[in-house]
C-alpha cells in the first residue's frame, strides 16, 4: 500500500515511501493522507512557477500534519510547532543535514493558520499556500462541513443564517466558518502563483456559500 501511494507523490516516490507511514496519526478525514496528496500536487504546481529546494518542499509537505490536534484541543495553535518537531527527529534519523531539517521544520512551523507565524523561506511560503489552497474552493468547503460534523456543530441558525442580529460562531455553526476564516484566506498567499489559485478556489466558495443559503431560504 505505501509504494503504491508513494507513487502518487512522483517525482519525490522514494522519499514519500520513507514518509507515509509517518505523515498522518489519528482518525481525522479532513487531514489524512489524502489531504497531503492534495496539498503535494498544490504544492508542486507552484514550485513548477516559483522554484525552491523541491526535496525540502516535498518532505515539509508529508510531515506539515504528522502530529494530529483536533480543532477545538487548548493545543491547536501548537500543533505545527509539534509537528516540526516530530519530523527534525525523522529526518534526522534518515540522515539528513541539520540545515535541511532546519528548512523543513521552519516550513512546517509556520504553514498553520492557527500558528499566526509568517513564512520567511520560499519553501515555507510554498508549503502555507499549498495548504491554504486546500481550504478553500469545493474541497475546503467539503472539509468545513465535515469538521463541524465531527465537533458536533449545527450547519447553521435556522433563524439567522446570515449573522444579521448574532455574532458569528462556527463552533455552533458551520456556514459561520466561511465569514469567519474561509473568505479571508485567499488575500494572504505568499506566492504569485498561489494567489492565482486562489483567487479561482475563492470565487468558487463563494459560489458554493451562495447556493447553500439559496437552497435552505427558499
Amino acid at each position: 500500500m505505501t509504494l503504491s501511494l508513494a507513487a502518487a507523490f512522483a517525482p519525490h516516490e522514494a522519499l514519500a515511501a520513507q514518509l507515509i507511514p509517518h505523515a498522518a496519526e489519528g482518525d481525522d478525514g479532513s487531514h489524512d493522507i489524502a489531504h497531503i496528496l492534495r496539498v503535494f500536487k498544490n504544492a508542486m504546481r507552484i514550485h513548477a512557477k516559483e522554484g525552491g529546494n523541491g526535496n525540502v518542499l516535498a518532505a515539509a509537505v508529508l510531515l506539515h500534519d504528522c502530529v494530529a490536534v483536533e480543532k477545538n484541543s487548548p493545543l491547536r495553535a501548537q500543533a505545527s510547532r509539534l509537528a516540526a518537531e516530530k519530523a527534525s527527529k525523522i529526518l534526522d534519523e534518515l540522515g539528513w543535514n541539520s540545515d535541511e531539517i532546519d528548512a523543513v521544520a521552519h516550513a512546517i512551523t509556520t504553514h498553520s493558520f492557527s500558528a499566526n507565524l509568517s513564512p520567511e523561506t520560499l519553501e515555507a511560503k510554498i508549503l502555507q499556500d499549498a495548504d491554504r489552497l486546500d481550504a478553500i474552493g469545493m474541497v475546503g468547503a467539503a472539509r468545513c462541513f465535515y469538521i463541524a460534523g465531527r465537533m458536533a456543530s449545527g450547519l447553521y441558525d435556522p433563524v439567522d443564517p446570515l449573522a444579521r442580529e448574532r455574532a458569528l460562531d462556527d463552533k455552533l455553526y458551520a456556514i459561520d466558518h466561511f465569514e469567519i476564516k474561509l473568505f479571508k484566506l485567499a488575500d494572504g498567499f505568499q506566492t504569485v502563483a498561489g494567489r492565482e489559485l486562489a483567487a479561482e478556489r475563492h470565487e468558487r466558495l463563494k459560489t458554493i456559500r451562495d447556493m447553500f443559503l439559496d437552497e435552505i431560504e427558499g
